[in-house]
């Protein structure tokens, strides 16, 4: 039998409206026999709750450039895909990740399987992002361009056509190049004045240079 905390939601046989088939319970006490709640008929009960099956996965984790591998314990059903974002939890910090490859043995990688079959999840953390941009000058060569990188939050949203400042940078956002790994965009790159991505799913931004010093003969 498992611990599990107070205010859980397992599945669970309700002896009052559900005796042969599961429903959603709460726990309002956890121990060796818990105290459950059925949320669809309110009935508060004692039962025990089963220990959830779990399976071993390797996670590969890289962050600008870096990269570690851990193990992790994930419930041992349903399926996994690339794409997907979960919490990686380390002696050192929690990361919100994004799965880029599932695989499943040597040289074999595929885009989602059942999370039973994988041996190794290759992930990126993106709850904190390094954000390539590519500058041109406001009013210099189009090949006089210089570059940069920003640190923001994944969630952090570039738009463009906006104004941005980071320190002493500041911006016009031009382009948004998006990433492969990324959700669903209308389109690889956005231009489009209002078009906005959140940081994690962008591959570079591009964009107008305000910043006042940056093209001084200095």
């Amino acid at each position: 039998m498992s611990d599990t905390e107070a205010g859980a939601r397992v599945g669970l046989p309700c002896p009052s409206c559900s005796p042969s088939e599961p429903t959603v319970h709460e726990v309002l006490s956890p121990g060796g026999q818990a105290t459950v709640r059925c949320t669809k008929c309110d009935h508060t009960h004692k039962s025990g709750i089963p220990e959830e099956e779990t399976v071993s996965v390797t996670i590969v984790v890289s962050q600008d450039g870096d990269s570690f591998t851990t193990r992790m314990d994930v419930p041992a059903d349903g399926d996994v895909g690339t794409g997907e974002e979960f919490v990686v939890d380390t002696d050192d910090a929690l990361m919100q990740v994004r799965i880029t490859d599932v695989e499943l043995g040597p040289e074999q990688r595929v885009e989602e399987a059942d999370i039973t079959d994988v041996e190794t999840l290759w992930t990126r953390a993106v709850d904190n992002v390094a954000v390539p941009v590519t500058l041109h000058p406001k009013d210099g060569e189009a090949d006089q361009t210089r570059s940069l990188r920003v640190n923001v939050p994944g969630d952090y949203e570039f738009t463009v056509d906006e104004t941005v400042e980071f320190g002493e940078e500041q911006f016009t956002v031009e382009g948004l190049q998006i990433r492969e790994d990324a959700p669903e965009y209308r389109h690889e790159k956005l231009d489009h004045p209002g078009d906005l991505a959140y940081a994690k799913d962008l591959k570079r931004v591009y964009a107008r240079d305000e910043t006042l010093t940056a093209w001084s003969a200095w």
